[in-house]
């Protein structure tokens, strides 16, 4: 019995220790201030469910949750906790989501979360694992989750204590719920949400929950607060002190702000645990998920499991070299890169049909929340190189939603598309994909869809303005964003054409090919910038090239300015030389954006640009001491650091690739930009599903604030700072020699 006892001792801590090897480098606070938009909850790898302490509606201000930028749940500055939300956003800019909220009380029953709530101490978040400590109820709170249940574990001091279920917070736009209470362990329901950014406030869906608790309730009910309004705008007041409470009531309840409490009377310290199963197609599915996926399992039990889920996953990289402060940092950006695109399907399969939600069913995952405009530039290259299987389902996905809707997503989220922001982006991602290697996926199908949004003049979603940009290759200045527009449209257009010419459709590869250069039209050479054009062909007057950061107004682009966008053509660089009259004066142009603080770190359109450097021979330097300057200064390991929303992952994803060397520059095109690497060796497993070798590893030698002296690969001289996929993938040792 006692050498079993020792067995199972050590077992346990060679899993727990195994559980901690990369996974222990994760600082999921990092992105939680400085607008990252990053929550330290508990998630699972790509997981539908996260357990996020929810401090954005507070005694501060009781309709911050309503502020139109406030994305996230959690904000690292604030200190005034109103529960834990169950299905929350990361990195996005627009608010919807963070809602089904529960919060552990003790003492009398309060309802009022301004009353309810309070402030915390001792927090703890790890890789699927976050704690804390409410001060004001001296409750101990510990959550963790599998793919699609959240569950938390509440540590009650001897006496009253109450678990509440508010289903009127939230950070989405929209309002409506309901509730019922099945058993004194158990409560079913659902949840309105979406009008995502405000683009489409038609465009509402249920999520349905249940919610079981270890320990039955010795009492229970609902709670309903009507609406109060005030002054002629009708300010939504969400307490006015006439919540009506509903002892014991077992019957549906349908409202707005509306809830649920369980209360207990412990005569000793005592723990509860609560399961909450969600579903975007039923509460049958609901509470399959939470059945199948926890089972009887105990909170240590699940947490263990998503521990080494998590390990796996961030083990397909290994690093060495570097600071405990560069480990962490990279760990956590692949941890980030790591929730979104999430799993949407329940555990049987269904999902939500795309527009009308009728419930489809899938033997894959079906991903969602395709933040299209930001991860097409990096994150799906990222999961190309890395987890192959995954961006397969997640071109399968994009595929699917093409079948449903019929048309390929641009931002979409829980099966419904926001058609936020600009361009046609998801053919860049697909082309990529499949150039790269992975092609299990129909491939003419993928095509059709990409020339469908390209060519279609009317009532076409993805492509607005199409008409000008066919007839004359660029939006007009009285289309928004006329000019990031078209710039967009062209970067779809050039993988469109490369993807015709793998496919061998000739006509199809010149006239896209053709087609993606048409920005050259608004290239002012007084300027040595891109220019919006009115309807006549004239360039737009009066204009200011600055015009545009920080979410000001501005004639021609999509949050950014002139000088941000003046190199957003990273397929036709030596197209854009030509227009700016040279390499020597194209470098000059580009380092003028770094001298004058003009490039922006915190938005996509400008993030390749150290990288574009290396076009120009003698000036690769530039791109090398650019990139580990703007790591340095950006990506730190405390709350605010990253340098704005993490975009799904997108600016993580710019960090992995900058920290191990390479980068993808020309999105839709196998090949990788080469600089200095932080790590002195990155071993990335490959999968070999997909790729014939083992793993690829980049090596660095030779002094650590050195530049670039020369590069092997697999031993032969390497004279370009551009590598081709294939190249690396074959199994290959990738060598940066500095000096």
């Amino acid at each position: 019995m006692i050498k079993k006892l020792i067995i199972s001792a050590v077992l346990m801590y060679v899993s727990t220790s195994r559980a901690q090897e990369f996974a222990n480098y994760v600082n999921p606070f990092i992105g939680t201030s400085n607008f990252g938009a990053t929550n330290p909850g508990a998630i699972a790898p790509r997981g539908m469910v996260s357990v996020s302490p929810f401090n954005v509606a507070g005694k501060q201000n009781i309709l911050e949750k309503d502020s139109r930028w406030l994305s996230n749940p959690y904000v690292s500055e604030n200190n005034f906790l109103t529960g834990f939300s169950h299905v929350n956003l990361s990195g996005v800019g627009c608010p919807d989501l963070g809602v089904i909220l529960l919060m552990p009380t003790t003492g009398e029953l309060e309802t009022n979360h301004l009353k309810y709530g309070s402030t915390y101490t001792n927090e703890v978040a790890k890789a699927g694992y976050y704690s804390t400590t409410l001060k004001k109820y001296n409750v101990k709170v510990e959550t963790t989750a599998t793919t699609r249940t959240g569950v938390s574990r509440y540590s009650f001091p001897k006496g009253r204590a109450n678990v509440l279920l508010n289903l009127g917070l939230g950070l989405t736009n929209e309002e409506g719920a309901a509730v019922k209470i099945v058993s004194s362990t158990e409560i079913e329901g659902m949840r309105n949400v979406g009008s995502f950014c405000y683009y489409k406030p038609e465009e509402a869906y249920p999520i349905y929950f249940v919610a079981k608790f270890s320990k039955p309730a010795q009492s229970f009910g609902v709670w309903k607060t009507p609406k109060a309004y005030k002054g002629e705008e009708a300010q939504w007041m969400p307490y006015n002190g006439k919540t009506r409470i509903m002892e014991e009531y077992r019957k549906e309840v349908i409202g707005d702000s509306i809830g649920t409490y369980f209360k207990y009377d412990f005569d000793q310290p005592t723990q509860v645990e609560v399961k909450v199963g969600v579903s975007y197609v039923s509460i049958e599915n609901a509470r399959e998920n939470l059945e199948k996926e926890t089972h009887d399992l105990s909170f240590e039990k699940i947490h263990q499991q998503t521990a080494l889920n998590w390990d796996t996953n961030l083990s397909k990289i290994k690093v060495e070299g570097g600071s405990q402060d560069d480990k962490t940092i990279f760990y956590t950006a692949l941890y980030h890169t790591l929730l979104h695109p999430n799993t949407l399907n329940d555990y049987n399969g269904d999902y939500p049909k795309m527009m009308t939600r009728e419930t489809l069913n899938t033997k894959d995952t079906r991903f969602t929340v395709f933040s299209l405009w930001d991860t097409y530039r990096n994150l799906h290259s990222l999961m190309s190189l890395v987890y192959p299987k995954q961006q397969s389902d997640m071109v399968k996905s994009m595929l699917s939603i093409y079948d449903e809707s019929g048309w390929l997503p641009k931002w979409e989220l829980n099966a419904t598309e926001t058609t936020t922001m600009v361009g046609d982006p998801a053919g860049i991602i697909i082309t990529d994909t499949y150039l790269k290697g992975i092609r299990d996926f129909d491939i003419e199908k993928a095509y059709t869809a990409m020339v469908k949004s390209a060519d279609t003049r009317k009532n076409n979603p993805l492509r607005p303005g199409i008409d000008n940009y066919i007839d004359k290759g660029y939006l007009t200045a009285h289309q928004e964003g006329s000019v990031s527009t078209t710039q967009e449209y062209n970067a779809t257009d050039f993988s469109i054409a490369l993807l015709a010419k793998e496919l061998n459709k000739k006509t199809d590869y010149k006239r896209f090919l053709k087609r993606s250069t048409s920005y050259r039209a608004l290239f002012d050479k007084k300027l040595n910038l891109l220019h919006p054009r009115n309807d006549d062909g004239s360039f737009y007057e009066p204009f200011d090239p600055l015009a545009g950061t920080n979410f000001t107004k501005s004639v021609g682009f999509i949050e950014g300015n002139a000088w941000q966008y003046a190199f957003m053509v990273s397929h036709d660089i030596k197209g854009l030389m030509k227009l700016m009259g040279g390499q020597k004066a194209f470098s000059a142009q580009l380092q003028k954006i770094f001298d004058t603080n003009q490039f922006d770190m915190a938005n996509e359109p400008d993030i390749a640009y150290p990288y574009l450097f290396n076009y120009v021979r003698g000036e690769e330097w530039r791109a090398q001491k650019t990139v580990q300057k703007l790591v340095k200064e950006y990506f730190q390991n405390k709350p605010a650091g990253l340098p704005g929303n993490d975009d799904t992952g997108t600016m993580s994803a710019w960090l992995i690739y900058s920290m191990m060397g390479i980068y993808p520059i020309s999105p839709g095109e196998p090949v990788y930009s080469i600089t200095t690497p932080v790590f002195d060796k990155v071993t990335i497993a490959l999968d070999s599903q997909y790729y014939k070798g083992k793993e690829l590893i980049i090596e660095k030698t030779g002094e650590e604030e050195g530049i670039i002296d020369n590069i092997q690969l697999d031993s032969k001289v390497h004279n370009s700072y551009f590598i081709n996929h294939a190249d690396l993938v074959k199994g290959s040792n990738l060598k940066i020699n500095l000096k």
